[in-house]
């Protein structure tokens, strides 16, 4: 295996020129960063990373919260972006864990044991207070879907109130008027913009906002299929439901097949994400895009941006989101009759 003085034997430089070239000083001239670069490349040098480390005061690694189980397809999609911004960037990645529900614990002091140039969140509040130190302790951070900021740390979301209003001018014009909507559980940000969104939609619509036609879940498949449950025992039951999430969507129709209704004959039903599953789940799943592979990938370069130049100014980012229309939603059954309450 070749050494850093092999390397320089090679390029005909001292062994300080070429950790310089490694480390990415700038007093090395154009012509000797190339050649430095092409004796690495003819070695098949390997650049110690404890040794960078030392040099440059990282790590490189990264560290990344979820708190949202693996097995949600939204995890599996962001993670995808995530990792494949990380492929050629030097970073590796790390899981970093937690135990919030011990008052000693702190996960500022976990990031620091764990040695990580910076972190990226996604599946926790603002509330948190061991989530909000991370902005005071100015460790390099992207949040993902929690609206917190400051010196050195980011917030990346999707056009959340854009997205659900499409939603709902979508219903409106396919003659839909009992539009009611699955909302995940409100208080943190994402929920509170999406629930805005579907009351900006029925506003513009010229639809009055009804309480009925609200219910509150967990974003879950089973959530979806008890938020829906509820609906269905209305006396007047909504003709269209529009879901926090796809896989909240995914529960509801089964729950509004179990009934006996149709979907999208009888019940039209959107969802929130655009994962994989809604394009094979059958019906395809009209649902809002939210770019969640771009999202991890762009969460990555800010990232880094702000580790490598400590006077970045990181960045409050909200990615576009866009209707993808598929078959669970049609134009309003004008037979479908005033169903009694369900059981």
């Amino acid at each position: 295996m070749a050494s850093i003085h092999d390397v320089a034997k090679e390029a005909g430089v001292s062994v300080a020129t070429v950790s310089k070239v490694l480390n990415d000083y700038p007093d090395v001239s154009e012509k000797t960063r190339k050649k430095v670069n092409i004796a690495i490349e003819l070695l098949k040098y390997q650049p110690n990373v404890v040794a960078r480390g030392l040099v440059k005061r990282r790590s490189w690694t990264v560290g990344v919260l979820l708190t949202v189980p693996f097995t949600n397809p939204f995890v599996s999609e962001l993670l995808e972006g995530i990792k494949t911004a990380l492929e050629n960037s030097g970073y590796d990645l790390v899981r970093l864990s937690t135990r919030f529900d011990d008052p000693t614990y702190s996960f500022i002091k976990h990031c620091r044991s764990r040695n990580v140039d910076g972190v990226v969140v996604f599946g926790e509040g603002r509330e948190n207070k061991s989530i909000q130190e991370l902005v005071t302790a100015e460790i390099p951070t992207m949040f993902i879907d929690t609206d917190l900021f400051g010196k050195r740390a980011g917030y990346i979301t999707t056009d959340n109130v854009n997205g659900v209003a499409m939603a709902v001018k979508h219903l409106y014009e396919l003659g839909h008027r009992k539009i009611a909507y699955i909302s995940g559980t409100l208080g943190p940000a994402v929920a509170n913009l999406r629930l805005d969104g579907y009351k900006e939609g029925l506003r513009l619509c010229g639809i009055p906002y009804a309480t009925i036609y609200l219910e509150v879940c967990d974003y879950s498949f089973d959530g979806g299929a008890k938020a829906a449950r509820r609906l269905l025992a209305l006396r007047e039951q909504p003709t269209g439901i529009i879901c926090a999430s796809d896989m909240s969507a995914f529960g509801a129709i089964h729950e509004i097949e179990k009934h006996g209704f149709s979907v999208p004959e009888d019940i039209s039903v959107v969802g929130f994400d655009n994962t994989y599953y809604a394009e094979v789940f059958k019906p395809g799943l009209t649902t809002v895009n939210q770019n969640i592979y771009t999202i991890g990938i762009r969460a990555i370069e800010y990232l880094i941006a702000m580790i490598e130049n400590p006077s970045y100014t990181p960045p409050v980012v909200t990615e576009p989101s866009n209707l993808i229309v598929r078959q669970t939603t049609a134009p309003v059954n004008e037979t479908y009759p005033e169903l009694p309450a369900q059981p």
